[in-house]
């Protein structure tokens, strides 16, 4: 027979990890996007340092793609390609191409880039 206690704590358990698995990386509340025939139409990007980037599509939306690893070439990068995989689709399986590195992304999120500081 299991003990309430242990009955309780395993309860408290389960409800930690599904609340875990639906958020976004990060700690935010945004929710994963699937942006439909981007792959051709990102006219800008912006690195988060070597690990993530700012993508815009179609000159108007920006959305923000975390990497599963470092991309080191990422931060230096003038152009980047990005391999949907014959969907057309840009989506967290979306791998970018930075000059001779391909760069896996793991999440893709609504989210423009920090403004810049205006100088005095």
């Amino acid at each position: 027979m299991i003990k309430p206690g242990i009955f309780a704590a395993i309860a408290m358990f389960a409800l930690a990890t599904n609340a875990q698995a639906g958020a976004a990386p990060g700690g935010s509340d945004a929710k994963e996007v699937s942006v439909p025939f981007a792959g051709r139409n990102i006219s800008d990007f912006r690195a988060d340092g070597d690990s993530a980037v700012y993508l815009q599509v179609n000159g108007f939306d920006w959305y923000h793609g975390q990497l599963m690893g470092p991309c080191t070439q990422l931060p230096f990068a003038e152009r980047i390609g990005v391999e949907t995989r014959g969907t057309d689709t840009l989506d967290r399986y979306a791998t970018l191409i930075v000059r001779d590195q391909r760069c896996q992304l793991t999440s893709l999120v609504k989210g423009a880039p920090p403004k810049k500081a205006k100088k005095h």
